[in-house]
Order: structure tokens, then sequence, then C-alpha cells
């Protein structure tokens, strides 16, 4: 279980089939869409088979508060159709190659579309338009932060984790600009276990 310090930090809990939860944080909304699944091999991980499980990415995501929305089983293709784009966007930004010209397309039109309207409550406190909002304005706000993010200053800055056999992608929006691992409880402590391993089968062969 993850504690309660960490259950308020930015990212996404994630739960392998090895069992470890930890936290992700991609740096971006947009990329948090990233973890419910994939094209292709990611297949595999998907997650978004209902309008319930659209809601609750949107609800365990790092919109705050989270939006009351309406989600049809005709909505959730479409979710997948912007992340499985967002996917391919973002693992070519990763390795510098091309932006998929379709998968443009894909994320501009999503973009155009009215987003999500925000409000200022008498409190003081932010919260969304009243009402339930639809699943193009969700999108749309995930595609124009996707558009801020790879047009931004950390568009330079969008990796792959190092790990081995993990494909998560990341913004590295650190201040040294050195991140290299999805979690450091993950990929980063299993990185330094394998390094303490191979000095120790050095030393004594």
């Amino acid at each position: 279980m993850l504690d309660e310090a960490s259950a308020r930090a930015p990212g996404i809990e994630m739960r392998p089939p090895d069992g470890q939860v930890f936290r992700f944080d991609p740096g971006a909304l947009s990329l948090e869409l990233l973890t419910t699944g994939g094209p292709g091999l990611f297949a595999r991980y998907e997650v978004l088979h209902t309008p319930t499980d659209v809601e609750a990415w949107a609800a365990a995501s790092r919109l705050r508060p989270a939006p009351e929305l309406t989600v049809t089983d005709a909505d959730v293709p479409a979710v997948r159709h912007l992340r499985d784009a967002l996917f391919r966007l973002t693992q070519a930004r990763a390795h510098a190659a091309p932006l998929p010209a379709a998968d443009l397309a894909t994320l501009n039109a999503a973009a155009a579309e009215p987003p999500l309207a925000p409000r200022l409550t008498p409190d003081g406190t932010p919260s969304w338009s009243p009402g339930p909002a639809t699943t193009a304005q969700l999108l749309s706000t995930v595609a124009r932060d996707a558009v801020d993010l790879f047009s931004g200053p950390y568009a330079h800055r969008i990796r792959e984790c190092a790990g081995e056999r993990c494909y998560l992608l990341f913004a590295d929006t650190s201040r040294p600009g050195r991140r290299r691992w999805c979690s450091m409880d993950r990929c980063g402590n299993r990185h330094k276990a394998r390094t303490l391993r191979a000095r120790r089968e050095a030393d004594h062969p």
C-alpha cells in the first residue's frame, strides 16, 4: 500500500502484474493517459473497457478537482484512439523520430474541441462549470496539454524509462534534468540492486 504522503503526490498509482504498487509521475496530464494501455503490443495492458474505467482514470489523474463526466459506451473507443495517437507521438519525441502525421491530425482535432471549463468558487477554490462535462471536453483538455508539452520547455526532456523491459514514458520536469527512471522506488532501485550485485560478483568471482 502507498502511504498517505505518496497518495497525495502527483502521478498515477501503478499496479503491475508482479504486485509491486508504486506511484508513477509522468510529468503531464496527457502522459498520465498513456498508463491505461497503448497500441500494438501494449494493448495487453488495456484498462479502458467501459465508461466507468474512463471516469476512474479522470478521477485518478492530476485534474483537480475530479471533473463530473458523462461518458457513454460510444465514447470509450474515442478515448483509446486519442490515447494510442498520443502514445506513438510521445514515443517518437522520446526517440527523436518524426512525429506521425496521422497521429498529429488526431491530436489537433481533439484539441480543437472546447475543453473543460474551469471556474472559481466563492471560497476561492477551483472547480469546473456546473453540470457533467462531455468526453470530448475531457479529450480536448488532454490534447491541449499534449500540445503545450510537445511545444514547450520540456519537449526535449520527454523520455522512456531506462529500466530493463520498462517502456513507461515521462517528461523530466526536474531542475537538474537527469531523470532516468519511471520511479526510483521501482526501476531505479532495481538498477541499483543489479549494479551492486554485479560489483560483488566482480570482486568475488
